[in-house]
């Protein structure tokens, strides 16, 4: 749910810090209050188009923050992981500041994400229902994914089975569209290929023999110093009255000594030992200079099959490693190109077999859809019997499609008839506002328990109704907050009777300047306020008194509607 909601800058509202709580919350006040720039923060939030004219005049940018509270295995918590956002428990915090130029800053747990992100988080947490947006109810579109979720218990085994099949289905389909280029292509590709394989297979490098290479030439590059320095050192070591020698006559020295004094055993041990290492060294040395020969063939031999190398990682691939690779997948496609009859014929039984199978799972689905569609139609009128809407007819229409999509072969539409004797419409062409708030109350009463948003917001879905129904309608709203949280924006005293919370918006004008305030009112307050709402401007004892009565009324109604929920 939406914990708390932080608003700076925004429209006429300076700063505000709103509290909610579980259940329905409900804002009322006058026209022009400010009521629904709440909603357009809250929508903002949730990744809604931002413009330079929701900051408030004077400042440099306006700022949202809202906290949510979220149950374990909510899906927002895979869209951050996505993401690669970190999570905190039972947590999400989503912020966005909108600079004076019109441009945003949105962060997720304090991180910076792209607007897409946000709306894509934003859009498992808070559900915004306008009188004129369009909603996702009203997305024919999103139809066949309500129906689903309806039918999910008994959905799920079967299209995960279809899904996964599908998926399969597409990568073969790529498969063949990758074999099935034109003639010419394919012999280009062979021809390519052939000389490729066979220019590497002449050039037979390896790893190895690049690393030997590349020792031998800076051998050869530096014969003269390394000459010259070996001379040296052996010289130094091996000469006349050199080091060998003085090592010697110490070794010599030392060895008279030790039967006189063994202190001196160590040091003689230690300097013998250097004297013959030395020695093996200088025999050593004196080797390596007697074989040592420049050879500047050689040295063009390495260049030239160092330069071949070179030319063939510029060709196909900056180490040897991934020209290996490249050949072994060259030789492969090859082979594929060379033998693609067999393998179309072989790829085309397959997709064949694929086909038939999906067909089979689509026929699953589409029985399983449309067992529940009779439910869900026989649920949604009984909805709207409740809602005063008795001639009501709700049709769950299917078409075939020609191929195959992510959910099967239905195309499903939701259809109405709300007055009898006119023919059954489609959802969106709806034109009535007080039967497209009765109907969009009807499938959020049905869908509430199965969708996992946390906040569902209703901005004036009651406008164009009244009395009776007006009643209707504050008894399904306070029904489908028994699952969601229920922010309502209402001019109607039913729907605020009905709230668990209730705040009143108000304006103020200051040095000027218009600034909104928002106050949770309770008891004597709310009676005004409902009273208020009932008769306009004038409020009088007898509005008083049926506030009064409201409220009771609803709070007796409320009661009844959580002891059947509970049954």
């Amino acid at each position: 749910m939406l914990k708390e909601l932080n608003i700076r800058n925004f429209a006429i509202i300076e700063e505000l810090t709103v509290h909610f709580e579980n259940g329905l919350t409900v804002l009322t006040g006058e026209t022009g209050a400010g009521k629904s720039i709440i909603i357009d923060a809250v929508h903002l939030l949730c990744g809604g188009r931002a413009s330079q004219e929701f900051v408030r005049h004077g400042a440099k940018k306006a700022e949202l923050t809202g906290l949510f509270f979220v149950p374990d295995h909510h899906p927002a918590f895979e869209k951050l992981t996505e993401a690669g956002i970190e999570q905190e428990e039972g947590t999400i915090i989503l912020r966005r500041d909108i600079n004076d130029n019109g441009k945003s800053i949105c962060r997720v747990n304090g991180k910076l994400v792209p607007l897409s992100i946000l709306r894509e988080i934003g859009s498992t947490l808070v559900d915004i229902h306008g009188q004129h947006e369009n909603q996702e109810l009203m997305d024919e579109k999103r139809h066949i994914d309500l129906l689903d979720q309806f039918a999910e218990k008994q959905l799920q085994p079967i299209k995960e089975k279809y899904q996964r099949l599908y998926e399969e289905y597409r990568a073969l389909k790529k498969e063949m569209n990758a074999i099935n280029i034109n003639e010419q292509q394919i012999a280009q590709r062979i021809d390519l290929y052939q000389f490729q394989i066979q220019e590497l297979e002449d050039a037979k490098l390896s790893v190895k023999e690049e690393e030997e290479l590349l020792e031998e030439r800076k051998r050869l590059q530096n014969f003269h110093k390394i000459y010259e320095h070996a001379i040296n050192a052996y010289e130094a070591i091996s000469g006349e009255m050199k080091g060998l020698d003085c090592i010697g006559d110490a070794m010599s020295a030392l060895e008279d000594i030790v039967p006189l004094d063994e202190q001196f055993s160590d040091s003689f041990e230690a300097v013998s030992s250097s004297f013959y290492a030395l020695q093996d060294a200088s025999y050593q040395i004196k080797n390596i200079i007697d074989e040592l020969e420049f050879d500047p063939e050689r040295l063009n031999e390495v260049e030239s099959r160092l330069a071949q190398y070179q030319l063939l990682k510029r060709k196909y691939g900056s180490t040897v490693e991934e020209i290996i690779s490249y050949y072994e997948k060259i030789k492969e496609e090859l082979n594929t190109l060379l033998h693609r009859d067999e393998a179309i014929q072989q790829k085309e039984q397959q997709l064949r077999k694929m086909e038939a199978e999906l067909d089979y799972l689509c026929d699953e689905l589409t029985k399983v859809r449309k067992k529940c569609a009779a439910v869900l139609s026989e649920a949604i009128m009984n909805e709207l019997r409740d809602l005063h809407m008795e001639k009501a007819k709700f049709i769950v229409q299917f078409e075939r499609l020609h191929n195959f999509d992510i959910n099967g072969k239905d195309y499903i539409s939701f259809y109405i008839s709300t007055n009898v004797g006119e023919p059954p419409k489609s959802l969106p062409k709806i034109a009535s506002g007080g039967e497209l708030s009765r109907m969009m109350l009807a499938l959020k009463t049905i869908f509430s328990s199965k969708s996992q948003i946390t906040s569902i917001i209703f901005d004036e879905v009651d406008t164009g109704v009244s009395g009776r129904v007006a009643q209707a309608i504050a008894e399904k709203i306070a029904n489908i907050s028994l699952n969601s949280q229920v922010l309502c924006i209402s001019h109607l005293p039913q729907v605020a009777a009905m709230a668990d919370q209730h705040y009143l918006i108000s304006k103020q004008v200051d040095h000027n300047r218009t600034f909104t305030t928002v106050e949770k009112i309770e008891e004597e307050k709310r009676v005004e306020e409902i009273s208020r709402m009932m008769s306009g401007a004038e409020i009088t004892e007898l509005t008083l008194q049926h506030a009064k009565e409201l409220l009771q009324l609803a709070s007796e109604k409320k009661r009844t509607i959580r002891q059947l929920a509970s049954n």
